[in-house]
Formats: structure tokens, sequence, C-alpha cells
């Protein structure tokens, strides 16, 4: 198989990526990496490998460019040419860490969807307390949503569930203010009385609160309400930890019980650490699409990418379309 890999996407690229992308050929010894970036910024080492392909471009897509504007103006972006590889079936795959928007407009406008899907969902795995993880769709990709496309995300994290993370009867939930079927406002009644009459095994409502306690294994809302959970659950870990390192450096006792407590505060943060679920995946397309981490760090790369070969290895894409066309 073949992953074409964003050289320019994050915000430290593009050495985190060429280090990722070097710890996932020690990994993954069925794979092959298309780089697509600046030639001059990947050792020539790495080029030189049996199973590193470059495609050199120094136009790339910044954070700050509209997104679906840039994919179409700047042809010769990392970004583009990594989806147009995918396109053209010489890759398999795609992974950057790139902008978000413009991810999800080259995955649009250049993998293209599967048939039967009206949108794709953005699809992050969250920690949780039992560190198995749960997969939370859409996270960002649409900001508003019907109770058939909310189906959807729900028939493509079942799918999803089954092939990467191996169980065999997902925990599908939805997100809502309350546990009660009769709870949220008309899209979330809807979409629960649709949910009951899915193949897959529906949980029932699940609240905020308890979305890192390991009740679901998939956990499907809207955009808006995906993105607002996923910000807010990133933003209270990073002022816990903050808040710990506050507390433990203000005085030589608090030192002290820091130097005892500091393996498990340490096993406590790794448990956290969303770099070791891999990236986002954008459900829905023709192709696995990955989008990895703003902030990633090689080792977050290198996991991003264990992901995606995992779901070309699974036929994924290839079930979710099947699935799709049997509702």
């Amino acid at each position: 198989m073949k992953i074409a890999v964003d050289l320019y996407g994050g915000d430290h690229a593009p050495q985190a990526v060429i280090a990722g992308v070097t710890m996932a050929l020690e990994r993954h010894a069925q794979a092959e990496f298309v780089l697509v970036g600046n030639e001059a910024d990947v050792p020539s080492s790495l080029q030189q490998h049996e199973r590193i392909h470059m495609i050199h471009t120094t136009e790339k897509i910044d954070s700050t460019d509209e997104p679906v504007r840039a994919v179409r103006r700047k042809k010769k972006a990392s970004m583009v040419l990594m989806a147009t590889e995918v396109k053209e079936g010489r890759a398999d795959a795609c992974l950057s860490a790139g902008n978000t928007g413009a991810l999800m407009a080259a995955g649009l406008f250049v993998v293209g969807r599967i048939k039967g899907v009206e949108r794709p969902a953005l699809a992050p795995t969250l920690p949780t307390l039992d560190e198995k993880g749960v997969l939370l769709l859409d996270a960002g990709a649409n900001a508003d949503a019907t109770p058939a496309q909310l189906v959807q995300f729900a028939t493509m994290g079942s799918v999803y569930a089954e092939n990467v993370k191996q169980l065999s009867k997902p925990r599908v939930a939805l997100l809502n203010i309350g546990s009660e079927e009769n709870k949220g406002s008309p899209l979330y009644q809807d979409t629960y009385a649709l949910l009951q009459q899915s193949p897959f095994h529906f949980i029932g409502n699940i609240e905020a609160r308890d979305l890192l306690a390991g009740q679901a294994d998939v956990v499907v809302c809207d955009g808006f309400t995906g993105n607002i959970a996923l910000k807010a659950i990133e933003g209270t870990a990073m002022s816990v930890f903050s808040m710990l390192k506050s507390v433990f450096t203000s005085s030589l006792s608090a030192k002290a019980a820091a130097a005892v407590v500091k393996p498990k505060l340490k096993q406590l943060k790794d448990q956290m650490d969303y770099s070791e679920y891999g990236g986002a995946a954008l459900f829905g397309l023709q192709a696995p699409v990955v989008k990895a981490h703003g902030s990633s760090d090689a080792k977050a790369i290198a996991n991003a990418l264990r992901q995606t070969v995992t779901m070309v290895e699974n036929r994924v894409i290839q079930k979710m379309h099947k699935q799709m066309q049997s509702d």
C-alpha cells in the first residue's frame, strides 16, 4: 500500500512529519510513503529509502487561507497534490496535519464522497477511563445536520469500530442534554427515533459528562456540538495539568511530593494523550483521509499513520460503502 503524506501540515512541519514517517517506516514494513513537499527539507538518506517516494512542491496551504478558495486556486499545494495521488489511484490513503477546512475541501472536491453519503464527518478518537477510546463524530466538518445524516455518521462509525478497533458489537450513543429519549431539540429527538430502528447496537443518549467514562464506543452528534465538546475536553485537560504543575511547584514540600507522585502523573498524562489514538479520519470519502492534530509531534504523526495503514488493510472504506448501499 501507499500512503501520501503532506509535509507542510502542522505546527511542527516538516520536521515532525518527517520524523513520524521515519518511525512509521520501521513499524509498517508493508507500507510505502509518498512525501509531498520541498525535497530540500527531506534528508537524502530518507529520500533514497526503497519505500519512500517524493513529489516536490514548495506551495502550501496556510492556516489563514480560506479553505475552498485555497484548494481551488493552489493546484500545486502539497495538500492538493497529496489528495490527487489518492484520486488518481497512485496512493491508497492520505494524511495531513494542516488546515482542517482545506483538508475537508480537498477530500470533497478531489478525493470525492462515497455514493450514498450526504456529508462526510470528522471523527477523532477521545481518551477514556478504560483506555479503549471513544469515537466522536461529527467533530466539526458540518455545523448542522439532519437526522438522516446523523444516522449515516452512526453507520460509518460503527463500521470503523468493528474493523479498526475490532469490536464485535460497538455501542453507539447519541450525544444529548439528557439520557431520556424525549430530551433535546427536534433534531435529536427525531434522530433518536431513527437510531432505534437501525441495525447496529444503539444504546441511547449520552451526556457530555460521560463522554470519557467508557460507556460507549461511538458517539454521534452534529459538527457544531461535537466541536464544542472536543474543544471543551482539550481545554479542561490542559487547564487541569497546568493547575497541577502550579500546585506541585508552589513550595519545597510540594516539590518533594511531586517527586513521589511524578510517575503516576506521567501515567495519567499519557492516558489522556490524544496522540496515542492517532488522527481524526474524515468518514464518507472514497479513500481514507486522516487529519492529524495541528500540534502533532513525531509520535502523534506515527500513530496517525498507524491508524491510516489499519484502515487500508481492513478495507474500512469499502465496507462503509457496502453498508451505506445496503441501508
